[in-house]
């Protein structure tokens, strides 16, 4: 037969979820800024290596996307 437990082993939020916290938000951190990269980047090398494109253009096209994007994309304070 089945072994009886008693059923108060676990209960309902009583877990600490610290660590999965900070995990997340690493998470949501990285996703953030990296797909913020990768779109600066990828127009970077668009326009520099685009017929007549510059080298200079592309990099000031990717400050731009960069500074724009990082302050478009920072946490912003809680609402409570």
């Amino acid at each position: 037969m089945a072994d009886n437990h008693a059923h108060d082993d676990y209960v309902r939020g009583s877990m600490e979820i610290s660590e999965q916290e900070s995990t997340f938000k690493l998470f949501i951190f990285l996703a953030k800024y990296g797909s913020l990269a990768i779109a600066a980047v990828l127009a970077f090398l668009t326009i520099w290596f685009m017929p007549n494109g510059s080298f200079f253009g592309g990099f000031i096209v990717m400050v731009v996307m960069m500074v724009g994007g990082v302050f478009a994309l920072r946490s912003k304070p809680a609402a409570h």
